[in-house]
């Protein structure tokens, strides 16, 4: 096993080990966003702009995968990094087994419910009759790697958990090259439109889960995969739906949100208001990368110290984070809102889409330099195993703020009230995370003036690592804790 990655994560200082975690992951997740741009770019320059709308349809679909993912994955993370924490190797396993059960069941559930009625699906999402066959042959193809795509996301969270980010970037970096190069092949070579762009998609992801399987099965991870974690455990699945429902709620609410918000376009802008979307959709995944990667980094670290009752440490790495994530969405703000022409016409040289997705931009992403501190302060009650909070923090833009705001604001402004819903939303939800998150934090900040009062190292030694080695062996022993402390912080 690999302990070498838990042990730094008890020791190493937390700027440099937020580094390590969140430059990998970054890399991967910005390789991914590209690959979605590069699938965008020949759709548009090959199939056109119906084609660009078909790919708007279905990308509701692939948010509740990608939600089913992100549930098992964060959810999973969670537990196994504060079980490591504790020094509970055994429930940490039976989290990685049961997170494989879960992937099976709930992926297999996906594929059987969307395949029973896919036209159905793809009207309700918005279709119009010009988009309908686009939309349904991109859909009918990219159920069939459900499978791969829930596997990916789970496993992915699940091995950054134990400390390690490269395994991931690289699942990511391969699976997003792959799909870019067979984009190429099957889209612009072969001519299949629509099509090509699923089938590239579906094989990229298997690839990606074939490495994260074989990363597993030969055992060069610090948590093991076992025949007999497989069976069911509740207490381990019911943690793992707890913290991870919030963030499949989030994924779900923003995939109703994105039926809400295609529907309202077609209504009041028509065809091209919704391909401007799709090109705009992309274009935000591409820069909020890097934000989503310092919150994917902190985790990890987070978990781990909560854990192990390195409250100093948890300070520590959520002050970082903070900071990061807010000037990283400030300067996505600056590119979007003040230079979307030269990057809209990297996906289409249509006048009349490019005016439109440009005005769109500005409305849309007026307040985006809010954002980042909304994602790390979801990540926190997340990986302290809050789940309330968490819950609150991840659904609250989409359910208690943006839905609203898409009932009403068209209604009085038209096309410009369904772009004007998204800065709305997004300001609202800073507010209720920053009252949220500001108390932790204090607390945060008590437990850690305690802690420190009461274990000071010797001298030479750093307060990390003596405290971590006094008190969290990540050898399992029978009499400790099986899981992060209980009592609220």
């Amino acid at each position: 096993m690999q302990n070498h990655r838990v042990t730094a994560l008890a020791v190493e200082g937390i700027g440099r080990l937020l580094w390590k975690l969140s430059v990998p992951a970054g890399v991967g997740m910005l390789v991914m966003a590209l690959y979605n741009v590069v699938d965008t770019i020949f759709i548009g320059r090959v199939v056109g702009s119906l084609g660009i709308a078909g790919l708007s349809v279905v990308f509701p679909v692939q948010m509740i995968v990608m939600g089913v993912g992100q549930m098992i994955g964060l959810g999973g993370a969670s537990l196994v990094s504060r079980s490591l924490g504790s020094g509970d190797m055994g429930r940490a396993e039976r989290t990685l087994g049961n997170a494989v059960l879960l992937i099976c069941v709930l992926g297999g559930a996906i594929i059987l419910v969307g395949l029973l009625g896919s036209t159905f699906w793809v009207r309700l999402f918005g279709a119009s009759d010009s988009v309908l066959p686009y939309a349904q042959s991109y859909f009918d193809i990219i159920l069939l790697g459900v499978l791969f795509q829930v596997f990916a996301m789970s496993a992915n969270g699940l091995v950054r958990a134990e400390g390690n980010a490269r395994v991931p970037m690289i699942s990511m970096v391969v699976g997003a090259t792959l799909n870019i190069a067979l984009d190429a092949v099957f889209i612009v070579g072969l001519r299949l439109g629509v099509a090509g762009a699923a089938t590239a998609t579906v094989i990229a992801q298997a690839v990606s889960a074939t490495y994260l399987a074989w990363y597993y099965l030969s055992r060069r991870s610090s948590v093991s995969i076992a025949v007999g974690n497989l069976a069911p455990d509740r207490s381990v699945l019911r943690e793992i739906l707890a913290i991870g429902i919030s963030s499949f709620v989030r994924t779900t609410a923003a995939s109703l949100v994105i039926v809400f918000v295609n529907r309202s376009l077609v209504a009041y802008g028509g065809d091209i208001a919704l391909a401007a979307y799709g090109v705009l959709h992309r274009m935000v995944m591409l820069v909020m990368m890097p934000v989503i990667s310092v919150a994917q980094g902190l985790q990890p670290i987070l978990g781990f110290s909560y854990g192990s009752r390195r409250y100093d440490r948890a300070l520590r790495a959520v002050e970082i984070s903070t900071v990061a994530a807010t000037v990283v969405s400030a300067m996505a703000f600056l590119i979007l809102y003040f230079f979307p022409a030269p990057i809209i016409r990297i996906f289409t040289t249509d006048s009349v889409l490019i005016a439109a997705g440009s005005h769109g931009s500005r409305l849309m992403f007026f307040v985006m330099y809010l954002v980042g501190f909304q994602v790390v302060g979801s990540t926190v009650f997340q990986a302290i195993g809050k789940a309330l909070p968490a819950f609150v923090t991840a659904v609250s833009r989409n359910i208690l703020f943006f839905l609203p705001a898409i009932f009403v604001l068209p209604r009085f402004f038209g096309l410009d009230g369904v772009w004007a819903s998204f800065p709305v939303a997004d300001a609202f939800s800073f507010v209720l995370t920053f009252f949220l998150l500001v108390p932790q934090i204090r607390q945060f900040r008590r437990a850690a003036r305690a802690s420190v009062a009461g274990s000071q190292p010797a001298a030479g030694e750093s307060p990390g690592g003596v405290f971590w080695l006094k008190h969290a062996s990540i050898v399992p022993t029978a009499n400790r804790a099986t899981s992060a402390p209980d009592q609220p912080l």
